[in-house]
């Protein structure tokens, strides 16, 4: 089984890459955005309780993220494996992830990590605007504080994986086909 964890920045291309190699690799692809959206979509109990903190501007705390993406893997027992985008956070929602495979006899393969210059990714994030109508992405300040958090909130998980030898960057410039074929070097290896 291979669980890997897709990481990077707002704009990097998760989850372009991660529609490719679910499908090379015949994984599944758990984006924590989408999981939220369909738990608060369809009023699910814990969407119903995620959404009551997101509606007062809190953070969903960790337990309640973990139990949705608990759902995601528990739905999917036959699967050969998982793209974890957006999740791990945290190094306590990373040591939770970890538990929780290591009771399903299996852990995470590595943290591959999308690494872009912040230029390129304000360029494309304002692109991505003005397709795709999220209001997050036309505003170059709120897109600058969105890297300002990953950098001092999220970006320290590489630290976390670093110390077990599964941390992976790859270069996340040049066209899709080149990125996908980095990500799959790596992927390969594992």
């Amino acid at each position: 089984m291979k669980n890997i964890v897709l990481f990077g920045p707002p704009g990097a291309g998760k989850g372009t890459q991660a529609e490719f190699l679910k499908t090379k690799y015949n994984l599944i692809h758990i984006s924590t955005g989408d999981v939220f959206r369909y738990n608060i979509k369809n009023e699910t109990e814990l969407g119903l309780l995620a959404k009551s903190y997101m509606d007062i501007g809190d953070l969903v705390p960790d337990e309640v993220t973990i139990d949705m993406l608990k759902a995601e893997v528990n739905d999917n027992p036959e699967a050969n494996g998982f793209i974890f985008d957006g999740f791990p956070r945290t190094e306590s929602q990373a040591e939770s992830l970890d538990v929780f495979l290591k009771e399903k006899n299996t852990g995470i393969n590595g943290m591959i990590a999308l690494e872009v210059p912040e230029n390129l990714l304000v360029e494309r994030l304002l692109n991505r605007g003005k397709t795709s109508g999220r209001s997050d992405d036309q505003d170059e300040n709120k897109i600058r504080n969105r890297f300002n958090e990953y950098e001092t909130k999220t970006a320290i998980l590489k630290h976390y994986y670093q110390n077990q030898n599964k941390y992976f960057g790859v270069d996340g410039v040049g066209s899709i086909n080149d990125i996908t074929v980095r990500l799959e070097q790596v992927i390969d290896k594992l």
